[in-house]
């Protein structure tokens, strides 16, 4: 059986003032009318059944989560005693899933992503699980860059899958992972995109086995936890696990490791200037949210939480209003919102998102 976990257990400071500790990022209605957890489980629903859809997050934000994925049993949201990173986080849940099935196959979404196209994004899941089921290795799925960006890995496809290729690339498009590039500077951004590379989106499939095989090889990190975890001890389990990422603790250790390609128009929303490119905006490019009113203005994003907000005459800004607070930033600051944040005075330090 096909199973989904969704990881939402992070906090979104480059949204304040909007985001906070007990509501961040993913709670959010960023790109619409819906939180991104809410449009991230939805979209599921199809390629996997709500009775196999786990979400894994904070102890915090646990009752939150729990109200926006309603249709997901409460017994799937699994709470993690301490925050450890992605790989014990998928760790867990994968052994979650099989222990009620061994035979699982798990795809691995983060749960504040904006995607354009669902029907697309369902066709890359079933794509990538296929693939890990027919290939057995660990897949992601790259999405085709529409533009110079620094602000995402790249990965660098390889060679054809051999069962994949069927002599010139397959249906399945499976190739190995060449290498991953973190966040390049804009110069190499334009030459990877150049050379075919594609934005690591975070999206990931694997079966159950093949993730225990490749963790127990290759992520001592983890490994050395997973007695624990065997044991049904799961506060052992994350006491024992040192944090790492999953795409630095296997990905990039692993020779199992493969991509497809996909074009869902994904985004990870990083920035409120992020907004622009995923939410509807008026003739001028602005994107308004609650009481906003903009006038004389290009390439803005306004948002007003409570109360209204006014601004006239300005290109390429950010304007927020949240909690009693009035966030003013270009678009091109936005991204570094977390350097804002710790120069804030002691006053302001309980507002905080982070």
């Amino acid at each position: 059986m096909r199973w989904a976990v969704v990881l939402a257990g992070g906090v979104g400071s480059r949204f304040w003032p909007v985001s906070t500790a007990a509501r961040p990022k993913q709670l959010l209605p960023l790109a619409g009318t819906s939180s991104l957890l809410a449009e991230s489980t939805a979209r599921l629903l199809g390629p996997v059944s709500a009775d196999r859809v786990l979400v894994v997050t904070s102890r915090a934000l646990a009752a939150a989560v729990r109200r926006e994925v309603a249709p997901v049993p409460e017994a799937n949201v699994l709470v993690e005693p301490v925050a450890r990173s992605t790989a014990p986080a998928l760790a867990w849940a994968t052994a979650h899933a099989a222990r009620q099935d061994p035979d699982a196959t798990i795809l691995s979404v983060h749960a504040d992503w904006a995607v354009g196209d669902v029907e697309a994004f369902q066709y890359a899941a079933v794509q990538a699980m296929t693939l890990a089921e027919r290939e057995d290795v660990l897949v992601t799925v790259g999405a085709r860059p529409t533009r110079a960006e620094t602000g995402y890995g790249h990965i660098v496809p390889g060679e054809p899958l051999e069962a994949s290729s069927g002599g010139g690339g397959g249906a399945g498009g499976g190739r190995r992972i060449a290498r991953f590039v973190e966040k390049p500077d804009l110069a190499l951004a334009q030459s990877l995109m150049f050379l075919g590379a594609l934005w690591n989106t975070g999206m990931f499939a694997w079966t159950a086995r093949r993730f225990r095989a490749e963790v127990a090889a290759h992520t001592p990190e983890v490994s050395r936890a997973l007695p624990h975890l065997d044991a049904g001890d799961v506060n052992a389990f994350f006491a024992g696990s040192t944090p790492v990422s999953i795409d630095v603790g296997l990905y990039e250790r692993s020779s199992r490791g493969a991509v497809v390609p996909g074009d869902f128009g994904w985004d990870d929303v990083g920035s409120w200037a992020a907004l622009r490119r995923v939410r509807a905006t008026d003739e001028s490019g602005n994107v308004l949210v609650g009481r906003a009113v903009a006038t004389g203005c290009t390439n803005s994003v306004v948002w007003a939480d409570d109360g209204a907000l006014v601004v006239d005459g300005l290109r390429d800004v950010v304007v927020v209003q949240a909690r009693g607070i009035t966030l003013v930033t270009t678009a091109e600051r936005a991204p570094d919102l977390k350097k804002l944040l710790d120069a804030l005075p002691a006053d302001l330090a309980g507002a905080r998102g982070a």
